[in-house]
């Protein structure tokens, strides 16, 4: 499987994100729950939590706020 051109974004549990769109609420912002086939993320105005698939998320992503930034694995 490719990716459609695209290099692909590695998200993680944690990591808050702009979204394209703006929420009801008024925010922009939404902290990524859940990564897989499907993303659940959490709108960090309202807390309301929203489950997307896959290619959606990553074309209503604008940037990556904030990563946690996890530390390697040791070896």
């Amino acid at each position: 499987m490719g990716t459609g051109g695209r290099t692909p974004v590695k998200f993680r549990i944690g990591d808050v994100v702009k979204m394209r769109k703006q929420h009801p609420c008024g925010s922009f912002l939404w902290e990524v729950m859940r990564v897989g086939a499907d993303f659940r993320i959490k709108c960090k105005g309202c807390g309301r939590v929203v489950m997307l698939p896959r290619l959606k998320f990553e074309k209503a992503v604008k940037e990556v706020v904030s990563s946690l930034d996890w530390p390697s694995p040791p070896r």
